[in-house]
């Protein structure tokens, strides 16, 4: 996993891509199919990022999987513990997401949420269904964050 804060949603996927794309070159230099990656994935927020719809398209277009949050990440934890329809901007969402998790700032105890990432996801899926019949899908709020989760869990599956 590489990890790149602070870089806007199209830069990100330009990132990805190029990793990608090097390591399926490396893959087949060294006639190694595990060198390449199984999934790329990019994670983001809308925030107030530019260029968001090309980093969409780019991402489609080169197999990178794209996990989005609207307004922010913090939607995803708070949907651990709640379901949240009404549009919030980022600071809203984060004074939420503070509520929900008393001394949040800015990291999250995975190991919490995990015990209710059931519920979070079952929350992801209600809002995005919610979104998707109003004509609205990825409106604020909405999150596909669950269909990351839903990823690295069917990887880490025994098989």
């Amino acid at each position: 996993m590489k990890i790149i804060a602070g870089a806007v949603p199209k830069t990100l996927v330009e990132i990805a891509v190029k990793e990608k794309k090097d390591a399926e070159r490396s893959a087949k230099r060294k006639d190694n199919g595990f060198v390449k990656y199984d999934e790329v994935w990019v994670v983001f927020d809308v925030d107030t990022h530019p260029s968001i719809a090309e980093a969409k398209q780019q991402a489609a277009a080169n197999g990178v999987h794209i996990a989005i949050s609207n307004p922010c990440f913090e939607l995803w934890a708070v949907l651990h513990f709640r379901d949240q329809n009404a549009h919030l901007d980022t600071a809203a969402m984060r004074r939420l997401c503070g509520e929900c998790i008393p001394g949040y700032g800015k990291r999250l105890p995975c190991s919490d949420l995990m015990k209710q990432v059931e519920q979070a996801i079952a929350r992801a899926e209600k809002l995005r269904s919610w979104h998707e019949s109003r004509g609205t899908p990825g409106a604020n709020p909405s999150t596909n964050v669950d269909e990351l989760v839903g990823s690295i869990r069917q990887q880490r599956a025994p098989r």
